[in-house]
C-alpha cells in the first residue's frame, strides 16, 4: 500500500505528517512511502534524510494525489487540496469536523475514506494513536514559555543582595492535557501555580504536577462520556467566574486552556476580571481559535486593555515543529498499523471502536451523527 505525504500549504505550518525516522518503521513494514521534495524542511527534517531510510521523492504533488493510496496531513485540506484527491482513496489527519462539517460533506461526495485525528476516542488502547493529546503537550510547554517572555518579572523566587525577589503566580484554566503541561512547565520554571477545570477528578492529577487545585462544588455533570468537559449551563457558567474572580485578580500569568469539542469556548476570563488585574499581568489563550476563554482575545494577536497583554495563541505545535512532527508521525504509525493488514491489505473494521469514532466518511456518506447535526444547523443557517 503506497502513502502519500504532501507538503502543508497553510500560513505557519510548520510541522510535517512523517518524519524519517517513521518511514524507515512503515517501509520495513512493507508500505511504499512518497513525500513531495520539501514537505519537511520546515520542522528540520531534509529530503535527503527522507530519501536514505527508503522513501521516494516527488517533485510533482499532483503525481502523489493520483497515486497514493492513503494521503496523510497535519492540518485540514483546502477545497482545492479535496478536488485533487483520488477517489476512493484515503485520507488521515486533523479534519476539524465538527466546525467544517461542509468540507467533510465534500469529502463524503468524493468518496473519500477520511480519519479524523481530532476523533480518537480517549482510552488506554487509543493512546499511542492521540495526535490531540501529543500536540496539546507542547501548545501547554510552548504557553508558558510566552507568558515568561512577555511577562516584566521573573518566574522564579530569587534571593539576592538586593532582596528577595517573589516568585510569579500562575494561574492555568482548564487542566486537560495543556493545562496540565502548563502547570508542570511553569512549576519547573519556579513559579507559584493554581489550576481549575470543572471536573473534580483532575484534583489529584494537578496536585501531582506541584500544582494547586482551586476546588468548587458543582451541581450539574460535567464530563462526557469520552472523558473531556461538558459545555455547562449559563448559571454553572456565572458561578464559575465569580469563584474565578479572586484567582485572576492575584495571577501574573493566566493561561486558558478550556475547550469543548465542536462548540464555542467558555468565557472564563470577563473584562471586568481584567479590570481587577495588575498591569504588566499577562494572559496566554490556548482557546484563541474557538472563540477564546478572554473576553478580548483575538486569534494570533496580542492585545493590551489595562495593561493586561492578552495574547491569542494560535498553532503552538507549529512552532516546536521538529518534536510536534515526531510525535504527530508516531501517532499516525500507529493507526496505519491498526488500519493496514499484515498482507498490506485495508482492514476498515467499524467493530473496532478507534477505527469507527475516527472514521468520519466513508463509501459516500458521513458517518458521524454530531458531524451530521452540524452540517444541518450550518446549512439552515443560510
Amino acid at each position: 500500500m503506497k502513502i502519500g505525504v504532501i507538503k502543508e500549504s497553510d500560513q505557519g505550518e510548520a510541522r510535517v505528517a512523517l518524519v524519517p525516522d517513521t518511514v524507515a518503521r512503515l517501509v520495513k513494514a512493507g508500505f511504499e512511502v512518497i513525500v513531495e521534495n520539501g514537505a519537511g524542511i520546515s520542522a528540520n527534517f531534509a529530503d535527503s534524510a527522507y530519501s536514505a531510510v527508503g522513501a521516494a521523492l516527488s517533485e510533482n504533488s499532483e503525481y502523489i494525489y493520483e497515486t497514493a493510496d492513503i494521503i496523510l496531513k497535519v492540518v485540514p485540506p483546502s477545497d482545492s487540496e479535496i478536488d485533487r484527491l483520488k477517489g476512493g482513496g484515503i485520507l488521515i489527519g486533523f479534519l476539524d469536523p465538527l466546525r467544517q462539517p461542509r468540507r467533510i460533506a465534500k469529502l463524503a461526495d468524493r468518496g473519500i475514506t477520511a480519519l479524523s485525528m481530532e476523533l480518537i476516542p480517549r482510552s488506554s488502547r487509543a493512546q499511542s494513536m492521540d495526535a490531540l493529546s501529543s500536540q496539546a503537550n507542547l501548545a501547554g510547554y510552548k504557553a508558558v514559555l510566552l507568558a515568561a517572555v512577555q511577562l516584566p518579572k521573573m518566574f522564579p523566587m530569587m534571593t539576592t543582595a538586593a532582596g528577595t525577589i517573589a516568585p510569579a503566580k500562575v494561574l492555568v484554566l482548564g487542566a486537560g492535557v495543556a493545562g496540565l503541561q502548563a502547570c508542570a512547565t511553569a512549576r519547573r520554571l519556579g513559579a507559584v501555580v493554581e489550576a481549575f477545570d470543572i471536573r473534580p477528578q483532575v484534583k489529584e492529577e494537578v496536585q501531582s504536577v506541584g500544582a494547586k487545585f482551586i476546588e468548587m462544588p458543582l451541581e450539574e455533570d460535567t464530563v462526557a462520556d469520552n472523558g473531556y468537559a461538558k459545555e455547562v449551563s449559563l448559571s454553572t457558567q456565572e458561578r464559575i467566574c465569580q469563584a474565578l474572580a479572586e484567582p485572576i485578580k492575584r495571577a501574573d500569568v493566566v493561561i486558558t486552556t478550556a475547550q469543548v469539542p465542536g462548540k464555542q469556548a467558555p468565557l472564563l476570563v470577563t473584562k471586568e476580571m481584567i479590570a481587577t488585574m495588575k498591569a504588566g499581568s499577562v494572559i496566554v489563550d490556548l482557546a484563541a481559535e474557538q472563540g477564546g476563554n478572554c473576553a478580548y482575545t483575538q486569534p494570533g494577536r496580542e492585545i493590551i486593555e489595562n495593561g493586561v497583554k492578552i495574547v491569542g495563541a494560535v498553532n503552538l505545535p507549529a512552532t516546536v515543529a521538529t518534536n510536534a512532527s515526531q510525535m504527530y508521525a508516531k501517532n499516525l504509525q500507529m493507526l496505519l498499523q491498526l488500519l493496514v493488514s499484515k498482507e498490506g491489505s485495508l482492514n476498515l473494521d467499524f467493530a473496532d471502536d478507534i477505527i469507527d469514532s475516527a472514521c468520519v466518511t466513508h463509501a459516500g456518506e458521513i458517518r458521524n451523527q454530531r458531524i451530521k447535526s452540524a452540517l444541518s444547523e450550518q446549512l439552515s443557517a443560510f
